[in-house]
């Protein structure tokens, strides 16, 4: 489990601090703030590699670099492991362009799983990925198992030992092996995919039969069933449909794979496992934005048989920040928002009182996404800000009254509940509603 971390002239703030709770921890924030770079920072400490180091093909998962390089960068971290918890620092080296830490065999966290924006994974397992122990003459293990979005489907292979070898099949060949063999890890998946589904009696993603494209491919592909147009190849199925399929099948096979080697190596089956999901509520319907957050958490009973989860989450999503309310504890979970604060401004962030709001528009203009009103349009907020202007003025001039009357006319619904109080002010103006 990830207990601290803290980041000192590293990434797009000079200074970023995070001790996150034991089960959800969400992460908002402006673009370009720092939470992407905040879960990648967690990866690396968790796992001590980078994943575009890993993958040359990855697109996200850089190093972190310092902001001042004449200055000093340090990521210092807290991890728990089985019985203890392990703290330690890295300082960046200028001259080797890469960050310096003592070597030693770090905590275990259990198994760690990224889940990217961009549809790409990676995964980290005890049991598989160490480096070389001479003394009992282990061979070098994988770093980590990082796939860009197309090697989650078609299949990732490593070197190893100076050669190419598969490390993992895909989703297509593997899954329709599983369907094939109807095997433990089939009914895994279907698990997983019905407890990810948005609503678990009318719109479960159930697995359908295998199918062939065409009389050209002889592969045979994975299906889903739907309501609304029967058997649908994996392949046809829509951005959301195929990022929770993916995300179903990573953890579906990154704990078969681990209970595999941990059984054959003789140690502990992993007793938690650390999330990372940046932007979780990307290519989800608001249903599934609902959900969602929910499904991951109790994933641990669902899909684990009773693991500990610690998910760290980063979110644009009012939805997603409201389907908590019912079962946020902070005594098990977290929010942390970055923010632009001082002159000049600095990202800064900050732990927050996760408060009930009751609906999306609260949320909208809480600290998470700093709207200065709930309205869905530029024009509608621009129009109520300049009417709230105009209340407040002690002796507003009727031109300038009707001015912004027509301007709510031309972006607010009849319906809005800001009419009752601006007609009323209209008509003590001598205006027309």
């Amino acid at each position: 489990m990830l207990e601290y971390l803290k980041l000192d002239n590293v990434g797009p703030a000079p200074r970023m601090e995070i001790t996150p709770s034991p089960r959800l921890n969400l992460l908002t924030g402006d673009n370009g703030l720092g939470k992407s770079f905040l879960l990648d920072t967690a990866w690396w400490v968790l796992t001590g590699h980078w994943p575009r180091d890993v993958n040359s093909g990855m697109t996200t998962g850089f190093p972190a670099r310092p902001v001042d390089p004449g200055k000093t960068a340090t990521i210092s971290s807290r991890i728990r492991g089985k019985t203890k918890s392990y703290e330690r620092k890295a300082t960046y080296s200028r001259s080797g362009e890469a960050w310096v830490k003592k070597r030693a065999r770090p905590g275990m966290p259990g198994l760690v799983v990224y889940a990217h924006a961009n549809g790409s994974f990676s995964v980290w397992d005890p049991a598989r990925n160490y480096w070389r122990d001479q003394e009992n003459g282990e061979e070098e293990r994988l770093s980590a198992y990082v796939f860009s979005e197309a090697e989650v489907w078609d299949g990732l292979w490593q070197e190893s030992n100076g050669r190419s070898v598969p490390v993992c099949n895909g989703l297509l060949l593997h899954w329709a092996h599983w369907i094939d063999a109807n095997n433990d890890n089939a009914r895994a998946m279907a698990t997983a995919l019905s407890a990810l589904s948005p609503n678990k009696e009318s719109e479960v993603i159930r697995p359908g039969p295998l199918l062939r494209l065409t009389i050209r491919d002889g592969r045979d592909i994975p299906s889903i069933e739907t309501s609304y147009a029967g058997v649908v190849p994996i392949l046809h199925a829509s951005a959301g449909i195929r990022r929770v399929c993916a995300l179903a099948y990573i953890l579906t096979w990154a704990w078969s794979e681990h209970r595999i080697a941990a059984e054959r190596r003789g140690d502990e089956i992993a007793s938690q496992i650390i999330m990372l999901f940046d932007e979780v509520e990307s290519h989800l319907h608001p249903r599934w934005q609902r959900t969602i957050l929910g499904a991951l958490r109790d994933l641990g009973d669902t899909l684990f048989g009773g693991v500990d989860i610690q998910l760290l989450a980063s979110t644009h999503s009012p939805l997603v920040m409201a389907s908590a309310e019912p079962w946020f504890d902070p005594d098990k979970d977290a929010w942390f928002d970055l923010d632009l604060e001082g002159n000049p401004p600095e990202a800064k962030l900050r732990p927050r009182p996760y408060t009930l709001h009751g609906t999306v528009g609260s949320w909208l203009t809480s600290k998470a996404f700093d709207l200065a009103t709930d309205r869905s349009s530029v024009q509608a907020e621009n129009a109520i800000l300049r009417a709230r202007k105009i209340l407040r003025e002690s002796n507003p001039s009727l031109d300038d009254v009707m001015d912004t009357h027509r301007e709510l006319r031309a972006a607010l619904p009849d319906v809005d509940a800001f009419w009752v109080r601006w007609n009323a002010f209209v008509e003590s103006r001598g205006g027309t509603p």
